[in-house]
This record gives structure tokens, sequence and C-alpha cells, in this order.
């Protein structure tokens, strides 16, 4: 099984990326490189903190993605981040090259950016 990197989004962000509907992931916080290509998008239902709960065990692999930019999140770009509403001073990761997954295992979904072992696709 491949090692890839892996970013873990609260659902419904997950199924939103996997249909193309979300093509902005937004961040309050930069990657230590980019660009991120192959990157597995794991989709759970716990909002994971710092200070909280940094795992879960039930995430789902929703999406295979590259992230080439970011840049500041603007408030008009509310509908392609599928938010509710708009804060200054967050980071919009623009996915592109959406290659959406269907697995029936469970993954890891855990805080920043992390390694999962996926099976060969």
């Amino acid at each position: 099984m491949p090692t890839c990197k892996a970013l873990s989004v609260v659902a419904p962000a997950g199924d939103n990326i996997r249909s193309g509907h979300k093509t902005l992931e937004i961040r309050d916080w930069m990657p230590d490189e980019l660009p991120l290509r192959n990157l597995v998008i794991i989709q759970n239902c716990i909002r994971l903190s710092s200070n909280g709960i940094t795992e879960d065990l039930a995430g789902e692999a929703v999406a295979i993605v590259d992230i080439e930019t970011i840049t500041d999140w603007q408030e008009e770009e509310l509908e392609a981040a599928c938010a509710s509403y708009w804060e200054p001073g967050w980071k919009a990761w623009q996915l592109s090259n959406v290659r959406p997954l269907h697995l029936a295992e469970r993954f890891p979904a855990r805080l920043r950016i992390y390694n999962v072992e996926l099976p060969d696709l």
C-alpha cells in the first residue's frame, strides 16, 4: 500500500469536494510546502482540534486533489468554499485535478497534513 499525504475535512465538505462543488478549502494555516499533489481528502464526522479530539479512526477517503495555490480568502469566494459565512484572515486552498474516490475501507482523520496508507488504486 502506498503512503500518501492526507488532509481531513468535516462532512459534508468531502462530499462537496468529491462532486466538484467545493473548489476552495478554507484554513487558518499554510502547509510547509507547495504544491501539494495527490493529496488525499479524508472526510470524517467529528471536528478535530489541538485542544480536544485530535484523531477519528472512522474517516472516509473521498478524493485525491492537487493544491497548487493558496491565497487570502475573499468574501466573494463564499460559494466556492461552500461556506455559510466569511471571516477575514483565512487562507483559500485552491483545489484542482479532483479525482473522486469510493473506497469501503476506513482511514484515520488527523490534524494538519499527515500520512495515510491507501490500497493500490
